[in-house]
């Protein structure tokens, strides 16, 4: 078999700024085109704003979830097509039908294309449409961690009844994505504790997965020594109203810091207008201490880190945690929780606390504020460990040998 490989890579919701599964697309086309191999990446609203020799497909949706337009109208020409229809019908109903519909739309854009392929990896979206595809062509998936997570924190992060039943509907294409997650001879994960948490949630053999740690985008995300660190400012990543993002946790520790000495935490991103976490800035009288970046380009957000004392990652659950590496490659000292994949991608360069816990955060972001020599050490054994670990083109090789034995098992 060749070792060029003609590989299409489908992504049905693809922010590059945001969320592990743009930034994935992103960088993984890129590496595997530097290797020689040749990507078309198929994708959904927002543009994943490829970089490199991948071309890309952006496919027409109803585009439902942009925040400029959220939930608009569709025109009655745009409900002429069925799969426009059944989009409108879901969200109408609180579902969320995005990854179904873009199997469908996929599909029908890859129906007399398929010879220009040897493998089509599928980004989580586990749709049909996708499983159908695999009648004809090799396909392999990267799960990045089980939505069923997301769901339980959801509905349990809720008193109201009305809520905890929006929460299970809109997850409702959970069952969708185990049936075909089920049914792909070999799939691909980020770490070993996602491998684990997927095989239990979806009931999958272990065996049928691979895991290949995500990259760290280290042109991007490096040291810049010139720029002067200000003395206990705080960098988190995740301006998130999810629960799964532990915002709510930080925010009680910075309160607590507050009281006894001067902090400020920088986060990058905007929160929803009006949704939980503005209130709680309110409530707890952080408005001064607490500043959201809003969105901001790369440059900025690389001296955003350089001028950091601390990264925190406060999330409940991470199936890598990207911000944890992208952190250690700035070389900045990073405090994170147990939750889910943290502890495995940050090893021993950061200092772990108990996931949900105010009082461990605020405690750990305190002795190190007070240990400049340990902020050092860390930084250090963060920046190597990426180094070491944690590069795109470690992760593209992996991937195309994956994809290797998964076509030579089909033939």
């Amino acid at each position: 078999m060749h070792s060029r490989l003609k590989i299409g890579i489908i992504s049905y919701r693809s922010n590059p700024h945001c969320g592990g599964q743009g930034v994935y697309v992103r960088n993984l086309s890129r590496a595997l085109t530097d290797l020689g191999h040749n990507v078309e990446v198929i994708a959904g609203p927002p543009d994943p704003l490829l970089v490199g020799n991948s071309r890309l497909t952006l496919l027409q949706t109803l585009d439902l979830y942009n925040p400029d337009d959220l939930f608009r109208t569709p025109k009655l020409h745009e409900l002429q097509d069925p799969v426009n229809l059944i989009e409108w019908l879901g969200v109408s109903s609180m579902g969320y039908p995005e990854p179904l519909t873009f199997g469908m739309r996929a599909k029908r854009y890859l129906k007399d294309k398929l010879k220009g392929f040897d493998i089509i990896h599928d980004n989580q979206c586990l749709a049909y449409g996708i499983l159908s595809l695999s009648k004809q062509i090799p396909v392999t998936a990267t799960i990045h961690h089980p939505m069923t997570v997301d769901r339980r924190i959801a509905v349990k992060s809720t008193k109201s009844i009305y809520k905890k039943f929006k929460h299970l509907r809109w997850y409702s294409f959970i069952g969708m994505q185990k049936y075909v997650a089920r049914r792909l001879p070999k799939l691909i994960t980020v770490s070993d504790f996602s491998k684990q948490d997927i095989s239990k949630e979806f009931s999958i053999p272990e065996n049928r997965f691979v895991t290949i740690p995500n990259g760290i985008n280290t042109e991007l995300f490096h040291p810049m020594d010139h720029i002067k660190r200000e003395p206990s400012r705080l960098i988190v990543t995740n301006s998130a109203d999810t629960p799964l993002k532990g915002l709510f946790y930080l925010l009680h520790a910075i309160k607590g810091i507050s009281a006894k000495r001067a902090v400020k935490l920088i986060v990058i991103g905007s929160p929803k207008k009006n949704g939980g976490i503005e209130k709680l800035v309110k409530n707890l009288e952080l408005q001064n201490i607490v500043q959201f970046t809003g969105r901001i380009d790369d440059q900025r957000f690389i001296e955003e880190y350089a001028r950091a004392t601390l990264a925190i990652v406060p999330s409940l659950y991470e199936g890598f945690g990207l911000p944890v590496g992208e952190a250690m490659a700035c070389r900045i000292p990073v405090i994170c929780t147990n939750g889910g994949a943290l502890p495995e991608v940050a090893g021993d360069a950061a200092k772990i606390v108990p996931q949900a816990d105010a009082v461990a955060l605020k405690n750990a972001i305190v002795s190190l504020l007070d240990n400049p020599q340990e902020c050092e050490r860390m930084a250090q054994a963060g920046y190597d460990r990426v180094m070491k670990n944690y590069t795109w083109q470690m992760t593209a090789i992996k991937t195309a040998q994956v994809y290797k034995d998964i076509i030579h098992s089909y033939r």
